[in-house]
């Protein structure tokens, strides 16, 4: 199997609630709108996914439900601290759940924000010159 991932699909609750935050609110371009789907083009080949719990339960199976995060995180690195800052600034506008950015024991600087449905993004300046590639361009 090629190393490569080509979607991330999250189950939301409220698909008009996540297009209101993550357009309206994070300002992102939708790259399609279905009924039941809402999917954002996010890197030369990968796109994140928000289908209707109803549409995912249907193809994927039953979600799982419970207290405490979701097992994952999703990342949008940045090009400095002051980037960081600035994006959860703008993630707490559109109404999110904001944790204050800090510096990290493996050099960085990150902090974390909480869409709608609960799903925690870190945003995050990794100054590792080997990982430089995973930040975004200083706008």
């Amino acid at each position: 199997m090629h190393q490569h991932v080509s979607f991330i699909t999250l189950a939301t609750a409220d698909l008009d609630r996540a297009a209101r935050f993550y357009v309206n609110g994070l300002g992102w371009t939708p790259a399609f709108r279905g009924d039941d789907v809402l999917m954002f083009r996010v890197g030369p080949a990968l796109m994140l996914s928000l289908w209707t719990e109803a549409g995912f339960e249907s193809e994927v199976g039953p979600l799982r439900r419970g207290e405490g995060a979701a097992p994952l995180t999703l990342a949008h690195n940045v090009s400095s601290p002051d980037a960081v800052d600035a994006v959860l600034a703008d993630a707490e506008r559109a109404g999110a759940r904001v944790t204050a950015g800090e510096h990290r024991v493996w050099g960085g600087y990150s902090g974390y924000f909480s869409d709608p449905d609960d799903f925690r993004w870190e945003v995050a300046w990794n100054p590792d010159p080997d990982m430089a590639f995973v930040n975004a361009p200083a706008e």
